[in-house]
């Protein structure tokens, strides 16, 4: 299919408040009114950025994957973003992929933020999550990984959309706006990274800086300091016409991680 229709959700967090997130986002999202194929929520969208994952980490059966299982199965799309969760004694800052019928996929943030303690407190994931959606394959990651190209490399063309969700600082937005684009040019892909909006429970203030990108660089939406709920469609003739005009990505060097 050409066309992907995405949803995506700029929000401000509560802090360290699951309950109220959940709320307030179920809110924003009751104001989608035309389908959509998948809907995007920020890294931790039901606490915010937070090391305190002892008293917030839920299970893989826990309140928020119910909450996602239902709005998927309502809005019949595919619902994602990260969040804390407890797995064999091990807390992981993990993105679910929830399809429709409820069935999910994960990954695991693979590069943990070490200025803010995160890679203490949390497990490193160490592998990549590519799914398909609608005939387009989609590599989802986490905030920090932007950071890192290697990781992010489109060897064999293996994905169409790279997705960044994240808490990304407003004290740090240039770097975010000029990795966003450098992350689309180089890998011949859209990005879509969304970040959030608002102060955190210590004081660190989300500019947002939304943004997607078409394999070309160009912007497709962006967004700055307002929540904001968007759909907007990317089109699969965009990704094929620039590799196809600009076959560069077959003369990329061969390691990979």
């Amino acid at each position: 299919m050409d066309q992907l229709k995405i949803t995506i959700l700029q929000a401000y967090l509560f802090w360290e408040n699951i309950d109220k997130n959940l709320q307030n986002i179920s809110l924003k999202l009751s104001a989608i009114r035309e389908k959509t194929d998948l809907i995007v929520l920020p890294e931790m969208f039901t606490t915010g950025f937070t090391m305190n994952a002892a008293d917030l980490a839920e299970e893989m059966d826990g309140k928020t994957m119910k909450w996602m299982k239902e709005k998927a199965k309502y809005f019949n799309a595919v619902v994602t973003g990260s969040l804390i969760i407890k797995e064999k004694d091990k807390f992981y800052n993990r993105l679910i992929w929830m399809k429709p019928d409820g069935t999910n996929h994960h990954y695991d943030k693979k590069h943990l933020f070490g200025m803010a303690g995160e890679d203490k407190v949390y497990q490193a994931g160490s592998k990549k999550l590519i799914v398909e959606l609608n005939g387009w394959k989609i590599m989802p990651t986490i905030c920090y990984d932007l950071r890192f190209p290697v990781w992010l490399r489109n060897n064999n063309d293996f994905y169409d959309l790279l997705l960044v969700v994240a808490n990304w600082p407003e004290k740090r937005a240039h770097h975010w706006r000029t990795l966003i684009p450098a992350r689309a040019i180089e890998n011949q892909s859209y990005i879509i990274a969304l970040n959030r909006v608002g102060h955190d429970g210590n004081e660190i203030y989300y500019s947002g800086d939304t943004t997607c990108i078409d394999p070309q660089g160009r912007v497709v939406y962006y967004k700055r300091d307002e929540e904001d709920l968007y759909t907007f469609t990317i089109y699969k003739s965009e990704v094929d016409k620039t590799r196809s005009e600009m076959p560069f990505l077959k003369d990329a060097d061969s390691f990979s991680l």
